[in-house]
């Protein structure tokens, strides 16, 4: 147990791996042996470009020798540095010996620049792939990459049954496929030391296939399972008990074989200690024991065969600890002993050390003695004191422990501060600490003010001097005295406990699983001791929560608004206080609408048929009912999605139907309660090939649009199948023996020319295109076109002649004269005149077509109005054409009921009767013979019966006196003939419920205002008789330089000189008073100054009177403007021309 001579120097702040090593806490200042504190692992790795560095530090009193950081700068030759070391920590009292640590150099891990031959290899035979990483230290990890050359496109090998990794980094394929081919392989290395990632010069797999001469497709032969790893029918495995155990089964085979395990004749299931991974290759115990010990059974199957292999596991196990030696301070003449109690399998082997020295070289001590795994000391001296080192070790590693013997005398004392406050909460496990240290150990007793020993019930002391105190109550708040007492003398310390109310949550948040958008609220009610302030926090998922515009608190409670899928994970109350902290948590599920799914593939492509499968997104805690299929067919205008098909929700590979020979895209929405998914990314590209038609032409008809000619016309669905779609037309006449004819178009008509009129034809249609022709549609008759008739039915006739409607007869028509198919007989009628000769009625044409009833056609014509003089004519129709029109006829309808009385009235004249009145009916349909009426109260309280009043033709007036001002009548009012009564007109009278509504429907004759107006009327009209009769009286003429200022005069032609004749105007006067529309519209020889104004050549005499005779351009009254003359429409202004 030797040091290599290496320089110490001061600790460099590295991030090393190190180990504590626990020891009796003696104070420091005690004098003591050394003591390894921290040291490097076992197996320590360096990287020679940095110092290397190896952590030894230690404690003691003196200060130990040769202990601490050792830094080794190696940069010429560092692997003679490769070895391993041992730290010695020494002082006057001993030494203590680090474990061996073994120093290892990181080297850059670097495959060889080696081009790797294609590896060739037939479809269905199994390949193995190696990938030999560098070896470390420490050992890499793993994975093989496909597409290599391209970082953008390389990816991970997908593993599955069929090609997976094995634990040695190989990769396995069961059997290869053509697809295998597609793209290189390299395997990669991760090197967690330096997180380095390291990749093999890729591989190209070649796969020769076997074509099929029949259906010339691929073949893969089947074969029995054999196995690729582990060899032979049985192997055996040795691991170290706490490492990682692995088991693993690959095998070959066409189809891929299925592997199952069992262990001693029963089937292994997955636990918690054991997994199955690698799609069942391989069974992972992470920390091995004794209890997995067995033979382990691998089973390949497929259809061809069936094949094992037995594991023999073996579990041994390094030295572990049973009871490790403690350190012992010891008084003099006092008994001790170390006890290195250990375990291993094969079981370790223990030798004792002295100072790093056997101990059988050691000087003999008559009180010291070794037996087995303990070494006693009876009635020690100083001269034991020593540092003792246990070595346990076996074929599979080593166990190293110092312990020292510190023999001293030492008074008591207490180690930790002194009359200290302590806070508790009522209920809790107290703890009192007491460290103390003496030599020999000394007693100590717990008290309450002094008084008493505290042990037992709810109170305990520990060997380390602690006293616990089980469910503290309030009474126990008080002062407590711990007593530290040996030979050599006496401390004390004492501590001051008072007792709070615990801190509780009363009221715990609730999970809850609520839809996105919804508000929620955390309950977090809180109870705490009033004189010790709590603090209340939320966290998320064990992260502070920070508060926001979406996240508040309300009092201690929690409040999310408008929640979303962020929000969603676990939140904790945390109530703390300065004595106790309480936490409750709660989860909070957030439903949202489902998330899109990914990864789209297509396989399996057919005419009509692929396989689309997809990776199901994140139902979001609301399970996904459905999934919607759309795709995408349109080359010219892409984004049109229409939905294909939906599919439960729990599928994620479907077969879609399509139509041949069209581009899909397809995407996946995912639906659930909440809503639809957006949608997934779209599918790559895909396009069916193509097929014949497969749609049958419907709605095949031939129709003639000329007499000669038939156009035949189909439907069709937009289902080409293939390109240059045609349609095959056939046709021939029926009931004949002549052959089909036919003819290819592109469009959806086709016109056959030369037909006889009216000829039925046998058709079918069906559609070709480059792959083939389709399904021939039913034969349909069709019949080409058809002609006006030629001849009219004959012998037009009427019978059983009723006041609203005729039964009518007339004489077939030869089929022949149709000139097509018959349609029917229309008739064309018009009512003449009404017998009433003063009755003016309406002489609209109407007609109405009757179907073919037989050899003996007739129909009864409606709808008409009696007491009238009907014409009518026949004509026989086709699809097209009316026939020649029949000789018209006439009849005349007998008297039948009348129609309801128009122009119903219902006034109020006086304020106790009601006055109705009406005209005659609209149709009187025969001579009017009388009127009835009827009328009853509708709110009188006293129920009067139904009055009916009979009247003459002549009387269409009644007046009804009323019992008071609100009473209301319901009257109903019927026109006679001779046949009978009419229809009956039914009115209510309003409401008249005031005077003032009453008055005014009197008659206005009787009123005063009305009187007035009509006497200041006749006093204007005698004083417009005075103006005229002193006119007259003047008589003769006078010039017209005295009239020229009034305009719009009459002026007489054949007046010459200038004079007027008021005898014209006299005469006008004795005709009437003219209106005013009349005195403004001019005569044609009337004219005015006015119509001048703008300008023209004006004719006067030489005396500068005006000329009667006129030039220039006149101008209707309407256009002149009227802003200045308005007086011209007052008879006053009349008045006062003519005076």
């Amino acid at each position: 147990m030797s040091c290599n001579h290496v320089t110490l120097v001061k600790p460099a702040l590295l991030l090393l791996v190190w180990q504590s090593v626990w020891s009796l806490d003696v104070p420091l200042e005690i004098r003591q042996p050394p003591t390894i504190v921290k040291q490097s692992m076992k197996e320590h790795i360096v990287d020679p470009k940095d110092t290397m560095v190896i952590e030894c530090e230690a404690k003691g009193n003196p200060h130990p020798m040769r202990s601490g950081t050792l830094d080794i700068y190696a940069w010429n030759d560092p692997e003679q540095y490769e070895a391993e070391y041992q730290c010695i920590a020494s002082n006057e009292y001993g030494s203590a010996y680090s474990h061996k640590i073994r120093l290892r150099l990181y080297r850059a891990p670097v495959w060889p620049r080696e081009i790797l031959e294609p590896v060739v290899v037939s479809a269905g035979l199994p390949l193995v792939l190696s990938c030999d990483p560098p070896p470390g230290p420490p050992k890499p990890e793993t994975y093989w990459m496909s597409s290599c050359k391209c970082l953008c496109t390389s990816s991970p090998v997908r593993q599955d049954r069929r090609v997976s990794m094995g634990v040695n980094g190989d990769l396995y394929f069961s059997h290869v496929l053509f697809n295998d081919s597609t793209a290189d392989y390299c395997c990669n290395a991760r090197f967690p030391y330096k997180n380095v990632i390291q990749q093999k010069m890729p591989v190209v797999v070649k796969v020769l296939t076997n074509i099929n001469l029949t259906n010339h497709s691929r073949t893969v032969a089947e074969a029995a399972p054999t196995w690729l790893s582990p060899s032979g029918s049985s192997s055996s495995t040795l691991v170290l008990q706490g490492e990682e155990l692995l088991l693993e089964c690959i095998a070959a085979g066409v189809p891929t074989p299925r592997i199952t395990w069992t262990r001693d004749g029963e089937d292994l299931a997955a636990t918690p200690r054991m997994r199955f991974k690698n799609f069942n290759k391989m069974i992972q115990i992470p920390k091995a024991s004794f209890e997995d010990v067995g033979e382990y059974v691998c089973a390949a199957t497929n259809k061809i065969g069936y094949i094992e292999h037995t594991i023999t596991v073996r579990v041994k196990a390094a030295p572990f600890w049973l009871e490790k030696p403690s350190d012992l301070v010891l008084a003099p003449e006092e008994n001790g002993r170390l006890v290195c109690r250990t375990d291993g399998a094969p079981r370790p082997t223990v030798a004792w050390f002295v100072n790093g020295e056997p101990i059988e070289s050691d000087t003999p001590q008559p009180n010291r003695q070794v037996s087995g795994d303990t070494l006693s000391f009876r009635s020690v001296t100083a001269a034991n004191t020593a540092v003792y080192q246990c070595n346990a070790s076996n074929q599979y590693g080593y166990l190293l422990a110092n312990a020292f013997v510190n023999v001293l005398h030492a008074t008591p004392r207490i180690l930790g501060p002194s009359n200290e406050l302590v806070k508790v909460t009522e209920g809790s496990r107290t703890f009192l600490d007491c460290r103390y240290f003496g030599s020999p150990v000394p007693d100590l007793r717990w008290s309450k003010y002094g008084q008493g020993n505290l042990e037992g019930n709810r109170f305990r002391t520990h060997g380390n001097g602690t006293l616990e105190i089980k469910r503290i109550q309030i009474e126990d708040q008080g002062t407590y005295l711990c007593v530290v007492s040996n030979i050599a003398g006496r401390d004390q310390s004492q501590v001051r406990i008072e007792v709070k109310e615990p801190t509780l949550i009363v009221t715990r948040p609730q999970s809850m699983k609520v839809i996105r958008g919804s508000d929620v609220r955390f309950e977090c009610g809180v109870k705490a001791d009033v004189s010790t302030p709590v603090t209340t926090t939320w966290m998320k998922d064990k992260k502070l929560l920070s508060l926001g515009w979406r996240t508040s608190m309300d009092e201690s409670n929690l409040v999310i608004t408008n929640v979303n899928r962020g929000d969603e994970g676990n939140y904790t109350c945390v109530v703390k206080s300065e004595l106790d902290q309480k936490s409750a948590s709660a989860r909070l599920m957030v439903m949202d609408r489902p998330s899109p799914p990914t990864d789209l593939e297509l396989s399996d492509p057919y005419e009509r048929s692929v396989r689309l499968s997809w990776v199901p997104g994140d139902s979001n805690h609301n399970p996904i009912t459905e999934n919607l299929v759309q795709y995408d067919d349109d080359d010219w205008l892409p984004g049109k999605w229409r939905n294909l098909s939906t599919y439960p929700g729990n599928l994620n590979s479907v077969i879609l139907h399509l139509q041949p020979f069209t581009y899909y895209e397809f995407r996946v929405i995912a639906i659930n309660e909440i809503g639809q998914s957006r949608p997934s990314r779209p599918s790559k590209r895909f396009q069916t090939s193509g097929a014949p038609p497969d749609v049958i032409p419907k709605n095949v008809k031939g129709v003639g649009t000329w007499r000669n000619n038939m156009e035949i016309s189909w439907e069709v669905t937009e289902t080409w199948n293939g390109p240059h779609l045609k349609y095959l037309v056939w046709w021939r006449r029926r009931d004949s023996r002549e052959e089909w004819k036919n003819a290819t178009t592109k469009w959806l008509k086709y016109y056959i020319y030369d037909a006889d009129t009216f000829t039925p034809y046998e058709l079918k249609v069906q559609a070709v295109n480059d792959f083939g022709l389709g399904p021939e549609s039913p034969v349909v008759i069709g019949y080409s076109g058809e002609d006006r008739p030629l001849t009219a039915p004959l012998n037009l006739r009427v019978s059983d002649i009723e006041s609203t409607q005729v039964t009518l007869h007339w004489d077939l028509v030869t089929r022949n004269s149709i000139k097509g198919e018959l349609k029917d007989y229309k008739v064309y009628y018009w009512r003449d005149s009404s017998q009433l000769r003063w009755l003016r009625v309406n002489r609209g044409m109407r007609s109405q077509a009757f179907p073919d009833t037989g050899p003996e056609p007739s129909g009864v014509l409606a709808g008409l109005v009696p007491y009238s003089n009907y014409k009518m004519y026949i004509v026989v129709t086709n699809n097209r054409y009316e026939g020649p029109p029949s000789n018209n006829i006439h009849f005349s309808t007998p008297e039948g009921v009348p129609s309801a009385p128009s122009s119903f009235r219902i006034q109020q004249r006086h304020l106790d009767s009601i006055y109705v009145d009406w005209d005659l009916p609209a149709e009187p349909n025969g001579i009017i013979t009388g009127y009835s009426l009827k009328y009853q109260t509708v709110n009188a309280t006293r129920g009067e019966e139904l009055q009916v009043e009979e009247f003459p033709p002549n009387v269409t007036s009644f007046s009804v006196r009323r019992y008071d001002r609100y009473t209301r009548y319901r009257f109903s009012a019927a026109a006679r003939t001779r046949l009978g009564i009419g229809e009956w007109h039914t009115e209510e009278s309003p409401h008249y419920t005031t005077e003032t509504y009453a008055q005014d429907q009197v008659d206005i004759t009787t009123q005063g205002w009305f009187i007035g107006i009509m006497c200041a009327v006749a006093l204007i009209v005698l004083i417009l008789l005075a103006v005229c009769f002193i006119k007259r009286s003047r008589g003769g003429k006078y010039p017209v330089r005295e009239k020229k200022d009034i305009s719009l005069e009459p002026v007489d032609d054949k007046d010459q000189d200038g004079s007027f004749d008021y005898r014209e105007e006299e005469r006008g006067l004795q005709r009437g008073q003219p209106s005013t529309e009349a005195m403004m519209k001019p005569s044609d020889s009337d004219d005015s100054l006015v119509e001048y104004g703008d300008g023209g050549e004006i004719q006067f005499n030489e005396d500068g009177s005006f000329i009667g005779q006129y030039t220039g351009t006149r101008r209707d009254v309407r256009e002149l403007d009227f802003g200045g003359s308005l007086e011209l429409h007052s008879p006053m202004n009349t008045i006062y021309s003519l005076a």
